[in-house]
């Protein structure tokens, strides 16, 4: 007897055949809507997005950063490749650079710091005067002399030389910094690199490294991501074509994924969210779930046309029918996994999950009911479009997963399984939360902005800053003594971390001033010995707004520490917030506090924090939800327990495969993680709903098995091989991350395909789950070989 939900679903299903133009016409028109708002999406990275504004780092940066320096901050050198750069033409090329950064949009004029700058000064003394000039002035050194005085005051300079000229001469370095809300990457990019590319040449090598040109790249590789995501399309297009045999199994899949997109980017526009063009790979495995949920439809269509069924209408009602429920179920436990990304308080993070969510949902509509529709339409035919047949191969294999399964091999399947299970969940946790190389992840190591990272570090103290910022309890707390010394303290402590490059504090300033002021005297190169001395020397360095900014606020309260790293990895950070941590605790003073932290290491701090917090609650509740959605469609909490296995497989897999090829656990990756746990199960539900539904028409648990598999398994099939086939594809990407992500793609498809194909077929045939078999105190048992001839 059908339970009420049934005829309920039965109605359901009837009610959308028969009326199927009023829900076409509906769905047609929604359709032309969302995609007039599709168009308007804009195709951007908004850094304010990236940062987690509720974290304690983010605040001190937010706070300090128009003084003490932002985390836009651009490197820029200029390296001869033969001599020193203190010839005519190389430094008319500095100087160059210096004059027309300020031009550059959003660029703060006051944060330009080169030699040919105002900024660096030379400070000379003797018994009748003090001169305080800028390096190199605004004009270039002419003569030899000139530009011989000029190399012995960068050498004399200990802040300058090392610094900004290179300890061997052969490069210097010029920093800008922009103002924060008025970063536009897209403008920013182009006028550096076009700076940067004319004075490049005659022997001379211009690097230019930063946040706004990393993401400048990443705009630049746009085009070339669209067209290999276009192509991936067309290659989708191409092998769902070949193994379908039929213009319905490769149109409607591509119908469904293609408005599926089209109803999330309309969504997209109605609440004002940008697209990134990083996170194009999560749009691409969200339009996979939509092609795979109708091939399956298209699938049993097909099955019931073959079993005799005499009309369209007939079998697109009986493919509905039967394959809503795991349809759904599908949907929503993916929308459910992705959702929960809502909850780490990153804004970029917070709208990809809402988006995807989003997104996901519309599969429901676009392929668990309109594909049945369309399929209404379609003359009975069993043509095939093409002669080349597949499905002898596709055959053999899921023969081969009937066998197995009812075979003794089954327990060799859950074996390998649990020691994969284990080995790479054990290796698994050698994953690092945060960047794992050098440079950034997100390009090639021997892309152009990673080889001029590599340059500026190995000839600086690095391209990476963070600054820790003293508070003072009073104004002028910073020129206390013990403020000063323990700032100096803190430097010589973080020096020892072999990833610092070297610091910068007021501590490094007033040292040079007193000697200065005593003849050039080394024996006074010292703090003053109270803060009133301290504040004379600070006068008689007589710096403008802009210098005085790099080190301290107008009153005096409050100081940064910089330091500057020569890379952002995970675990570089992370070593480098627990010494400073330690160093805080273990030398506490009186006159105020230091706080955590600004500059770009800063802040890739506190998204590494919260990230690795996420990493745990994502999985964590994306599993959760993963238990409920089983338990109230099975009605059974083992149900949940017993779909985790493919997606704590799929993962732990893919994770391990992350440690070891070095990808870590980033704003990219998050959300794909997240996916993944829907992703991982999926297939598995096709499966074994078949499997239950067969038994309520017989109680042949090996027939069940092998019936499901030869069509619920058959879809699978399809779907798994042409998407893994086709995300190949990615791996041409200039994007490093990219690439990798179309690797994770293909794990997590094929070990999510395997664990459908073999292992859920095995586990309900040792252990028989209730929810599966029923509560049958006997399944009948035919022979394994019968049941595989059968097939």
């Amino acid at each position: 007897m059908k339970d009420r939900n049934f005829l309920k679903l039965e109605h359901f299903v009837e009610a959308c055949i028969e009326h199927r133009i009023l829900v076409t016409a509906i769905f047609a028109a929604l359709t032309v809507i969302m995609a007039v708002l599709a168009v308007r999406v804009e195709f951007k990275t908004v850094f304010d997005d990236l940062l987690p504004r509720s974290h304690d780092y983010i605040k001190i940066h937010e706070r300090f950063r128009q003084d003490f320096g932002g985390s836009n901050m651009v490197s820029i050198m200029v390296e001869v490749e033969e001599g020193t750069i203190f010839e005519r033409s190389v430094l008319e090329k500095i100087k160059k650079i210096t004059d027309e950064l300020p031009l550059v949009h959003g660029v703060n004029p006051f944060q330009v710091i080169s030699l040919a700058s105002n900024k660096l000064k030379d400070i000379t003394s003797s018994t009748d005067s003090i001169e305080i000039r800028p390096l190199m002035g605004s004009e270039v050194p002419r003569t030899q002399e000139e530009l011989d005085a000029l190399k012995d005051s960068v050498l004399n300079s200990p802040m300058v030389y090392g610094a900004y000229v290179s300890k061997d001469l052969k490069a210097a370095l010029i920093t800008v910094d922009f103002y924060e809300n008025a970063v536009d990457y897209t403008k920013i990019f182009p006028q550096i690199t076009k700076l940067v590319d004319s004075l490049e040449g005659d022997g001379v090598r211009v690097a230019a490294v930063g946040e706004p040109m990393l993401y400048g790249w990443v705009n630049y590789y746009l085009p070339e991501t669209m067209r290999i995501f276009l192509t991936t399309i067309g290659c989708l297009v191409a092998l769902l074509f070949l193994t379908a045999r039929t213009w319905r199994g490769t149109l409607l899949p591509l119908l469904a994924g293609l408005t599926s997109a089209i109803w999330a980017l309309g969504a997209a526009n109605l609440l004002g969210y940008n697209l990134d063009p990083l996170v194009i790979v999560i749009a691409f495995l969200i339009t996979a779930r939509s092609i795979s949920h109708s091939v399956q439809l298209v699938t049993r269509f097909g099955d019931e046309l073959a079993a005799g069924v005499k009309t369209s209408k007939a079998a697109a009602s009986a493919a509905m029918l039967q394959l809503f429920k795991p349809g759904i179920l599908g949907v929503v436990a993916d929308a459910g996994c992705m959702l929960v990304v809502v909850l780490t308080p990153i804004p970029l993070m917070q709208k990809v999950s809402v988006i995807g969510t989003i997104w996901v949902l519309t599969i429901a509509v676009t392929a668990c009911v309109m594909t049945p529709v369309f399929l209404s339409w379609l003359a009975p035919s069993t043509r095939n479009a093409h002669p080349v047949n597949v499905y002898p191969i596709l055959d053999r294999v899921l023969k081969l997963c009937i066998a197995t399964t009812l075979s003794r091999g089954r327990y060799g399947v859950l074996g390998v399984a649990l020691v994969l299970f284990i080995g790479s969940g054990i290796y698994a946790f050698k994953l690092q939360v945060g960047d794992a190389d050098g440079g950034s992840p997100i390009l090639w190591q021997e892309s152009r902005y990673n080889t001029d990272s590599a340059a500026i570090n190995k000839q600086f103290q690095g391209a990476d800053r963070m600054y820790i910022v003293f508070e003072g309890d009073k104004p002028g707390a910073v020129k206390e003594p013990a403020v000063l010394q323990s700032m100096a303290a803190m430097q010589r402590y973080m020096g020892a971390q072999p990833e610092v490059g070297g610091s910068l504090s007021l501590a490094d300033v007033i040292p040079g001033v007193n000697q200065m002021l005593r003849e050039d005297n080394p024996r006074y190169r010292d703090l003053g010995k109270s803060a009133a001395e301290n504040g004379e020397l600070l006068y008689m360095w007589s710096p403008d707004s802009g210098d005085a900014a790099r080190f301290m606020d107008p009153k005096a309260q409050n100081a940064p520490v910089t330091l500057f790293f020569k890379d952002h990895r995970g675990d570089t950070i992370r070593t480098a917030i627990e010494r400073v941590k330690e160093f805080i605790v273990a030398n506490p003073i009186e006159q105020g506090a230091y706080v955590l932290a600004g500059g770009l290491v800063g802040v890739t701090a506190a998204v590494n924090e919260v990230i690795f917090r996420g990493q745990i609650e994502s999985i964590a509740l994306a599993l959760l939800v993963l238990v409920i959605c089983c338990a109230v469609a099975y009605r059974s909490m083992r149900a949940g327990i017993f779909f985790m296995v493919p997606v704590i497989l799929s993962n732990t897999i893919t994770f391990c495969v992350m440690a070891w090829q070095g990808i870590g656990m980033t704003l990219s990756t998050l959300p794909v993680a997240a996916l993944g746990i829907g992703l991982g199960v999926d297939y598995a539900f096709y499966i074994v709903d078949g499997i239950r539904e067969e038994l309520h028409h017989h109680s042949d648990l090996k027939r069940a098995i092998t019936q499901s598999l030869l069509s619920a398994g058959k879809g699978v099939l399809i779907t798994s091989l042409t998407l893994t086939a086709s995300v190949v594809l990615w791996f041409a990407s200039s994007l490093r991350f990219q690439a990798e992500m179309g690797t994770l793609m293909a794990i997590w498809l094929f070990v999510s395909s395997v664990s459908a194909l073999f292992i859920m077929p095995a586990m309900v045939y040792v252990f028989r789950p209730e929810f599966v078999v029923g509560k049958r105190e006997k399944v009948s048992a035919v022979s394994g070989e019968g049941a595989v001839a059968a097939a």
